[in-house]
């Protein structure tokens, strides 16, 4: 599959992401922010870092990046869409997920490698993981806590949208210990871990986090 990797003024991991897609054996296609095409891609990946600086809310101005009205437009027609930490943030700004992310709780950024627990192993992004799957992956983020209304988070909750759920320490106070979750439709993800910094041993993070790339050749051969 064509998986575009997009770039906006201050992604940090759209190189990272490019090779995590690579390794999950689908092509890996770079975006530009300010394009108003996808270039025929199967899939999207919002990389992580700082859009503009995060000078307003985080991803709220990369929200109105002209590529991103080509990426709503296909998120809502089913496109698989994963949205990486800052890429996250985009997709809650821009309204493909529900809820909002916060200051860590501690005020503090966070770098560690983080044991998370996969809830969702039916999205077009987990589906290589079984469903209770423990898998450890590097996470790192200053604005990470995962917050929505009592009734946002009871639908998620019964709806099986949370894709993913931090195990043994809740590192930025996010409700329900909620590592990612997805949209109605099961095709966007949102996580704020990084699973594209666990795709190689060669990093010393191991590769629990190949599965988020490598599910889309599952999906594409099922």
């Amino acid at each position: 599959m064509k998986v575009g990797v997009v770039t906006f003024p201050g992604t940090l991991d759209d190189v990272d992401a490019a090779r995590a897609v690579r390794l999950g054996g689908n092509d890996a296609i770079p975006l530009w922010h300010g394009d108003h095409d996808l270039k025929g891609v199967d899939a999207v990946v919002l990389p992580g870092g700082f859009s503009y600086g995060d000078y307003l809310r985080c991803g709220a101005i990369s929200r109105f990046s002209p590529v991103m009205a080509e990426v709503i437009e296909a998120a809502q027609k089913g496109m698989p869409v994963l949205g990486i930490c800052n890429g996250f943030q985009i997709l809650v700004e821009s309204h493909l997920l529900p809820g909002g992310l916060l200051r860590n709780d501690h005020l503090k950024f966070v770098c560690r490698d983080q044991k998370l627990r996969i809830e969702n192993a039916s999205t077009p992004w987990t589906s290589a993981y079984a469903q209770g799957q423990e898998i450890v992956v590097p996470l790192k983020n200053g604005e990470g806590q995962y917050v929505a209304d009592a009734e946002t988070i009871a639908r998620l909750e019964g709806e099986g949208r949370v894709v993913a759920r931090y195990l043994e320490v809740n590192p930025n106070g996010s409700i329900n210990d909620i590592a990612g979750i997805c949209n109605e439709r099961g095709n966007v993800v949102g996580l704020m871990p990084h699973p594209e910094h666990g795709v190689e041993e060669l990093t010393g993070s191991g590769t629990d986090g190949l599965g988020f790339f490598s599910s889309l050749v599952e999906q594409a051969f099922a």
